[in-house]
């Protein structure tokens, strides 16, 4: 995070873990990463979809090649301060992340249609989706991430994150990160980013730790838990009346 990047071209594996497995991976791969130039911080994303959803419902039937679009900040932006337009896409296996950075309020117009993006090609992709799908802010996200890096400056990173949070109102990055619980308290997500195999000493490491990767995904959970599901994502606020 040390230098922002607009494009990723990489395999990601991500797992759940238990906070048992977690301290056990944590302590069996620290001889082999460290701490990354930003080793703990908070994500919050706003994902947008067609009004039945068909981004999502779409992914979960795991086809070959997928794609979505998300509003991403590092902490709680405020209107001037940086935020990313983020398009997403997986084909057979590879995921390919571009984004584009802009003031908050900028992108926030640029996504209702507002205002043009930065004229990049980037840029050019994401007007190309939003005149294709014409996709409405969905669901809020937020974790809290711990980073590391590979000690021996290789490009791997394994991330761990904790109290994943959603919620279906308030979908603007600047009204903070609150949100209602996504997974059962003490889970642990973690994510294996690489741009080919992993090393043989965190396979095994996994395996003797018994953790297995799994298909999670943040937004299509939220679909399945509340939308599907039918809970209730909405942040109900308390209204205090003085006397």
């Amino acid at each position: 995070m040390s230098e922002i990047q607009s494009c990723f071209q990489r395999y990601e594996k991500k797992y759940l873990l238990t906070q048992e497995q977690y301290r056990a991976v944590l302590a069996g791969m620290l001889p082999y990463m460290e701490p990354d130039y930003y080793p703990h911080y908070s994500i919050s994303s706003i994902y947008y979809d067609t009004e039945h959803y068909d981004l999502i419902r779409a992914s979960l039937e795991k086809p070959v090649y997928k794609e979505k679009l998300r509003l991403r900040s590092y902490g709680v932006p405020d209107s001037r301060d940086a935020v990313f337009v983020e398009l997403k896409k997986k084909f057979d296996g590879v995921v390919y992340k571009r984004r584009i950075t802009m003031r908050m309020q900028d992108a926030a117009a640029y996504l209702q249609g507002l205002r043009k993006g930065d004229g990049s090609q980037i840029s050019h992709e994401i007007d190309y989706f939003l005149q294709l799908y014409r996709p409405d802010p969905k669901v809020f996200i937020a974790y809290d991430r711990e980073a590391y890096a590979a000690a021996d400056g290789s490009e791997l990173r394994i991330t761990f994150d904790t109290a994943l949070r959603v919620r279906s109102n308030d979908l603007d990055l600047r009204c903070g990160d609150h949100g209602v619980p996504l997974l059962r308290p003490g889970a642990c997500l973690m994510e294996v980013k690489i741009p080919g195999t992993a090393p043989m000493w965190l396979a095994r490491l996994l395996s003797d730790n018994g953790v297995f990767p799994t298909s999670f995904s943040k937004y299509g959970t939220y679909y399945k838990q509340f939308v599907l599901g039918g809970r209730s994502a909405v942040i109900q606020k308390e209204v205090i009346l003085s006397a």
